[in-house]
């Protein structure tokens, strides 16, 4: 005996969960997508490729003074002026995979990540200036050539220095943990993941 109305309970159970699911829960439920683990993955894979990423990048000016004594008399000094560049960087490659990991029932993704590191600096030798006190040593003697050499060791070194000022490093901290939150954030959303959350932690 043929069930005629098998079919049209069917129909009526497709149409309530079609009504029940509609638009993106439906599209899931027909294409589930990728793996919100897959995605994160992937994503680590592309950033790795670019090796490092520049967070923040900060301009200081070091004021350096060398003095040199000869004959018991004669006395020079010189400044150098120097600006300078420092950038604080993120290495992607020190992500590992392990530090990587997604939980589906909160959909969210956890990231450690190492703290940027300063690089450069990139010193504006166009922009040096220098202030001179002791010429007649200067054309007697090789003391200029001497306190040029003992200036210029010093200068990356100031800079530096600069750079590491706590406010400033916890300025590149915080653009660190926002960069890979976008980083990781965005492909997760776009894939499907409307209500995915990164949470950063930085390696010491």
């Amino acid at each position: 005996m043929k069930r005629w109305w098998l079919p049209l309970i069917i129909g009526v159970v497709v149409g309530a969960l079609a009504m029940l699911l509609t638009g993106d829960r439906l599209a899931r439920l027909l294409n589930p997508g990728p793996d919100g683990s897959t995605v994160a993955q992937a994503s680590l894979q592309a950033v790795r490729r670019e090796a490092k990423l520049t967070v923040l990048a900060a301009r200081f000016t070091a004021v350096i003074t060398s003095e040199q004594t000869r004959l018991g008399l004669l006395t020079a000094a010189k400044t150098l002026i120097v600006p300078g560049t420092v950038r604080y960087e993120l290495d992607w490659n020190r992500i590992a995979v392990d530090d990587v990991s997604w939980t589906p029932a909160t959909q969210t993704l956890r990231v450690s990540a190492p703290a940027p590191v300063l690089a450069g600096p990139e010193v504006e030798i166009a922009a040096t200036r220098e202030l001179r006190a002791g010429s007649l040593l200067f054309a007697l003697t090789n003391a200029e050539a001497e306190l040029d050499a003992a200036n210029r060791a010093i200068v990356n070194e100031a800079l530096l220095t600069q750079a590491r000022a706590p406010a400033l490093t916890d300025l590149a901290r915080d653009a660190a943990v926002q960069a890979v939150t976008r980083t990781f954030l965005l492909p997760l959303r776009a894939a499907g993941f409307a209500e995915a959350k990164v949470v950063v932690t930085l390696k010491p």
